[in-house]
């Protein structure tokens, strides 16, 4: 397994359209472990960036797990985004 900020989260994704979603839908993208749920994905998030999560959604692409993270509205991801060198 390739080095990631937690142990669920292996990195966070970062393309025009997703900084898109970061900056309109207060969502970020993270490639995570495909064993992990939402439910954990969500306590990784809150944990390691003290932030409080609203929704998780995943799916499977190319055998690797995406989980788009919508943060509650007195969080913003744009922020977050800065903090991890994405904007």
């Amino acid at each position: 397994m390739e080095s990631g900020i937690g142990i669920i989260l292996q990195k966070v994704k970062s393309t025009e359209k997703i900084v898109r979603q970061i900056e309109a839908e207060n969502t970020m993208v993270f490639v995570c472990d495909k064993q992990f749920g939402k439910v954990e994905i969500k306590k990784e998030v809150e944990n390691l960036f003290n932030v409080k999560v609203e929704k998780v959604r995943t799916h499977v692409r190319q055998n690797k797990k995406i989980a788009y993270v919508k943060l509650k509205p007195e969080f913003p991801a744009a922020d977050l985004a800065t903090k991890l060198g994405l904007m």
